[in-house]
């Protein structure tokens, strides 16, 4: 009975029993061997005074003969020992009774891991791959846009010898770019008419003013038929043309892009801080790029000179019709030069807001054939040679609201002495050029609401009752225009 108390309360062995009489450790039993039947009943275990060293390895169920087997069983089977946590092998239960895996026993899992590691790889590479083919392919189509442009280098050198007779800039941060349309009838452009040795004209001329703080851009027509003071000039073939009084497309002719640069900057006191040239191809590519611009009108067209064949109503012109419908003007409205420019100016805001509505300055792959075409027909100073140059000029106006993007046609009248050419109203054009040399907002309406507005004011009596015409000066000056947000089928 006291040896039935012993082994069932688990007391720690006689340490001066010889090693021999030690009783069998119960882990050492096979597995099963033990009747179900002889195992103790649960209980507290009492307090081991053997060292701590002993119990552990009392504990861990060692060999040495100083733990009793109620020890041992304890230590082996509560999983409180030193490899209670360790991951047990699935196909070794006896080794994992035993407590003694560990994860050096664990060949399997580390071989696993080494076989997934050469598909990691192989992923690693992959994607550094597509990097490279993505950023060749990136390279490759800036350097053909970049490669596009043709940079004006004659102008930019005439302009420096002439320097001191230039305006100087008044405000810093604002850009003035003068955009120029070329008439020329050489090489692709021959089909739109003869060609007289290539010669150049500017069929427009656009004066554009972004504002220093960019929420405003101002694009005003200068009349190909406008009576101004052409400079001295040299032109091609480096000879020097004489100061004169004609009219304002004759200086692209004689002295190409300096000379009228240096027209524009004595007409208006604007210094010119860029310029672009741009041929009729590459209008009509741009027009194509956006998928044409949708256009109303209230007559149909049937203009042999212009090559325009149009009915009457709601359309989407695609670039060849674009090119005639902005050229046309003996069968179109009265027949004027000064109506043409009011149909180029809303044709050009519809095309800035088809590009801004469909988020084509946004999206890449819209906007690379856009850049193609425009870059391909583009002249511009070398300030504005590079497609770094122009994509920052891009995103610093594509936060400029539609409403905000104006188009105006410089105050004009027909010519006192030539009824077929144009002259300024004065005092309004040097109101408008000093607006746009000191930075300062102007405002367009269309031109029946500013005939309203302007009878209105004319039979107001002033302050003092006396029926004559308000003299107060507005704090905006308003002109007739209008903007990118104008609906060309709400005119």
């Amino acid at each position: 009975m006291d040896a039935d108390v012993t082994d069932s309360a688990g007391t720690p062995a006689d340490p001066d029993l010889p090693a021999g009489d030690t009783p069998q450790d119960r882990s050492q039993e096979e597995p099963g061997a033990t009747d179900p039947k002889d195992e103790p009943e649960p209980g507290p275990v009492p307090e081991n005074d053997a060292p701590q060293g002993e119990a552990t390895d009392a504990g861990a169920g060692s060999d040495s003969g100083t733990g009793s087997g109620a020890g041992s069983d304890a230590g082996s089977d509560s999983g409180t020992g030193p490899d209670a946590d360790a991951p047990q092998d699935s196909g070794d239960e006896s080794r994992a009774a035993a407590g003694v895996q560990t994860w050096a026993d664990q060949p399997k899992d580390g071989s696993a891991s080494r076989r997934k590691r050469p598909w990691l790889r192989w992923a690693a590479l992959a994607a550094s791959f597509l990097v490279l083919i993505s950023a060749g392919a990136g390279w490759w189509l800036y350097k053909k846009l970049d490669g596009n442009i043709t940079t004006d280098t004659s102008a930019a050198a005439e302009l420096k010898v002439y320097e001191k007779e230039r305006p100087t800039p008044v405000v810093m941060d604002a850009q003035n770019i003068l955009l120029i349309g070329s008439d020329s009838r050489s090489g692709d452009n021959s089909e739109y008419g003869r060609d007289d040795g290539g010669s150049q004209r500017s069929d427009t001329t656009i004066l554009l003013h972004l504002a220093a703080d960019r929420k405003s851009a101002t694009a005003v027509s200068l009349p190909r038929d406008l009576m101004v003071e052409v400079p001295k000039c040299r032109t091609g073939d480096d000879k020097e043309t004489r100061e004169q009084f004609t009219q304002f497309n004759s200086a692209f002719e004689l002295g190409g892009t300096a000379c009228t640069i240096r027209t524009v900057e004595r007409l208006t006191g604007i210094r010119i801080d860029h310029h672009m040239v741009v041929d009729f191809n590459g209008f009509k590519d741009m027009v194509d790029a956006v998928d044409g611009v949708e256009i109303c009108l209230k007559e149909p067209i049937d203009d042999k000179d212009a090559r325009l064949e149009l009915p009457a109503g709601r359309q989407t012109l695609n670039g060849e019709e674009a090119l005639g419908y902005v050229r046309a003007r003996k069968t179109l409205g009265d027949g004027s030069d000064t109506e043409r420019m009011e149909r180029q100016q809303k044709f050009l805001g519809a095309l800035v807001n088809k590009m801004q509505s469909n988020g084509v300055l946004l999206n890449p792959t819209r906007l690379y054939p856009v850049l193609d075409a425009a870059t391909k027909s583009l002249t511009t100073d070398p300030g504005l040679d590079s497609l770094r140059d122009l994509y920052d000029l891009v995103r610093s106006m594509r936060d400029v609201p539609t409403d905000q993007v104006q188009f105006l046609t410089v105050p004009r009248q027909p010519y006192s002495q030539n009824r077929n050419r144009d002259e300024l109203v004065e005092p309004d054009a040097s109101e408008l050029f000093k607006q746009l040399r000191e930075d300062k907002p102007v405002a367009v309406v269309p031109a029946d609401e500013l005939k309203e507005k302007e009878k209105a004011q004319d039979g107001k009596p002033d302050d003092t009752g006396s029926g004559s015409g308000s003299e107060s000066p507005t704090p905006t000056p308003t002109y007739s225009g209008s903007s990118a947000a104008d609906d060309l089928c709400e005119q």
